[in-house]
This record gives C-alpha cells, sequence and structure tokens, in this order.
C-alpha cells in the first residue's frame, strides 16, 4: 500500500479534531457545576456595573442581584432543595420513566420490535428495521441491545450482507432518536426544559410534552425512507456481494414464541380498550377528558396530562403482556422492573441538581 493510500482524507482528520476535543471536555455534570458557579460571580459583577434590562413582555426593568452577599448565600441555602425538586424536568422524566419501565421490564418493547421486523416482507425489510430503530427510542436503550444484533441475523438469514443490516438499524435508533409516533421519555425532558426557559419571560407559561409531536411525526417517515435509501443505495454496495451463509438459522433472537404471541395479543386488547377510553373522553364535545369549562381540548386536562397518560399506558400494557407472556409473576416484577429504570437515572438525577 502506497504513502498516499495510508493518509487521511480531509474528513478524517477533521472528525479526529472532534473526536479529541469532545473527549478532553469535563462530564457535563461538572460542566453545569461550573456554569453555577460562574452565575454567582457574574450576578455579583452585574451589580457592581449597575446593568439592568427591560422585560420583552411587561416592560418592566429587571435589575441583577447579587449572590455573593449575605442575603445572596442565605437564599441560595434556603432555596437549593425547592430549585431542584421544583425544576421541570425532574419530575415528569422520572413518572413517564416507570410507566416506560414496567413495558421495557415485561419484554413487551422488545417483542412489539421484533414483530415489526419479522412480520416485513423481504422487500420491505430495510424499511422495517430502520423504521422499528426510530420508534425503538420510546423503550430508552432497547434498540441498541435487541434491535442492532437483531438486524444483522435477519438481513444474513435472507442473504444481504449483515453489516448492512446492523448499520440500517443503526441510523433508525441514532439517527432517528426522539423521533416517534408515539410520546415517549424524551418528549417531558425536552417540554420541561423548553419550560423552564420560557418561564424566565412568562413565570405561568406552559410547555406540553406533545408540543412537538407534528415534527416528531413527520420526521419519523422522513428517517425511515432516508436511512432505506441510504443503506440500499449507498452502504450495502459499497460492502460488495455477501459471500457468506445465505441462512444464519433459527435462533430465539430471530422468531417469537408462544409466550411472547399471546402477551403480544394481550397488550394489543388493553392498548385497543385504553385508546376507545380517551376517544370517549376527548372526542365528543362534552367529553371528560376536555376542558370543563371550555370544552376546549388543547388546554385541557387530556393534554396537560399526556405525562400521566404515558405513565398508565406503560404500566397497563406491560402489565397485560407480562401477564399473557408470564413475564410477570407477581407485584415483586412490576416493582423491580421501576427500580430498575430508576437506577439508570442516577447520572441523570446529578445532572438536574446542577442543572437546576
Amino acid at each position: 500500500m502506497t504513502s498516499s493510500a495510508q493518509r487521511p482524507t480531509r474528513l478524517a482528520r477533521f472528525l479526529s479534531i472532534v473526536e479529541r476535543g469532545g473527549n478532553a471536555l469535563p462530564h457535563p455534570v461538572t460542566l453545569f457545576a461550573l456554569m453555577a458557579v460562574l452565575v454567582v460571580i457574574v450576578s455579583a459583577v452585574a451589580v457592581r456595573l449597575n446593568l439592568s434590562a427591560v422585560h420583552p413582555t411587561t416592560g418592566a426593568v429587571v435589575t441583577p442581584v447579587s449572590l455573593l452577599t449575605i442575603a445572596g448565600l442565605h437564599r441560595m441555602m434556603t432555596e437549593l432543595v425547592t430549585n431542584f425538586t421544583g425544576f421541570a424536568p425532574l419530575g415528569t422524566v422520572l413518572v413517564a420513566m416507570l410507566g416506560i419501565a414496567v413495558a421495557e421490564g415485561s419484554g413487551l418493547i422488545s417483542a412489539a420490535l421484533k414483530l415489526v421486523v419479522l412480520s416485513a416482507p423481504s422487500r420491505l425489510l430495510t424499511l422495517s428495521v430502520v423504521f422499528a430503530g426510530v420508534m425503538s427510542n420510546m423503550g430508552g436503550e432497547v434498540g441498541y441491545v435487541l434491535l442492532i444484533p437483531l438486524a444483522a441475523i435477519m438481513f444474513q438469514a435472507v442473504g444481504r450482507h449483515p453489516l448492512a443490516g446492523l448499520a440500517a438499524a443503526f441510523a433508525g435508533v441514532s439517527g432517528g432518536y426522539s423521533a416517534n409516533l408515539l410520546l415517549g421519555t424524551v418528549d417531558p425532558l425536552l417540554a420541561g426544559l423548553s419550560e423552564e426557559a420560557a418561564r424566565i419571560v412568562d413565570p405561568a407559561y406552559v410547555v406540553n410534552p406533545s408540543a412537538n409531536y407534528y415534527f416528531m411525526f413527520v420526521s419519523t417517515f422522513l428517517i425511515a425512507a432516508l436511512g432505506t435509501f441510504v443503506t440500499e443505495r449507498i452502504v450495502e454496495p459499497r460492502l460488495g456481494r455477501y459471500e457468506g451463509a445465505a441462512h444464519a438459522g433459527t435462533t430465539d433472537a430471530t422468531t417469537l414464541s408462544d409466550a411472547e404471541k399471546r402477551g403480544l395479543r394481550w397488550a394489543a386488547l388493553t392498548a385497543a380498550l385504553l385508546t376507545a377510553v380517551l376517544l370517549w373522553g376527548t372526542v365528543p364535545a362534552d367529553g371528560f377528558l376536555r376542558d370543563p369549562l371550555t370544552g376546549d381540548l388543547l388546554r385541557s386536562p387530556f393534554m396537560s396530562g399526556i405525562v400521566a397518560l404515558i405513565f398508565v399506558t406503560g404500566v397497563i400494557t406491560g402489565l397485560a403482556f407480562g401477564l399473557g407472556a408470564r413475564t410477570v409473576k407477581s407485584d415483586n416484577d412490576v416493582v423491580a422492573a421501576m427500580g430498575k429504570s430508576m437506577e439508570t437515572l442516577g447520572v441523570y438525577l446529578v445532572l438536574v441538581f446542577f442543572a437546576a
């Protein structure tokens, strides 16, 4: 191989610089802690300089308050706990995660992803893999754990290059993260962050977790289509013809067991009943989930209670699947699934403390 062939391209050199820069950054928790200290210092500097600003909505003059004073110290001490517990993204993410944890712990999300991929015709295999990858983010990291190896196995089983399947799944899971047809744990988090920012201008402003739904809905199909195009027209041709075994054999990863099929039927029936109840409460002009005074749907208990609905839907459908598939045998299994989800949020809680 010539030295010119070994020389990295400009893109490779640029990516290496980005990687080194990213690795050199402190942990995000450290960054937020440093910024919190910076706010304390800047507040004192702003008071010294007699800075002020005009509130964009009320027109009132806003002046800085120094935290490097005895009064500022008292304020930080007395408001430390409520500043953390009152941070909008904290409670919404925890509640939503508890519900999704039951659906994930029972095996519902994994079985549903397998069903999407396994039931797709061979000509739509790539599309189904990318689509399932996009949808997998509602269950946290299950897409990385289950879908990526499953896609490689499925591509190999039909005589296609397994690396193409792996790439398609990874593109859907990573590139499509936060796009979805359903609301998941990411949406309350983003809504909470947006709400905290909006309340700098309007303290009463509320951002609903479904605020980005139209964008998410369209993005799901756009990413699925683009991921399919790139995989089949660019990635797979560059990999060349697959010369390995055309069939990888049947494994637990490439089949749905009878228990999983039964659990999916129970979960589907439960989801249909829950959907019927929601339609009953929202479609009629006097539905019980609409605003009781105005009958409005956009500003109603249904919209403001989206996080509660995510929790209830995850718990009920997860329980239905678990009972049908025999993966949930007692209430201990449900509590264990919820507890496991909280274990994964340890770093998030630390991050939220300093971000708040």
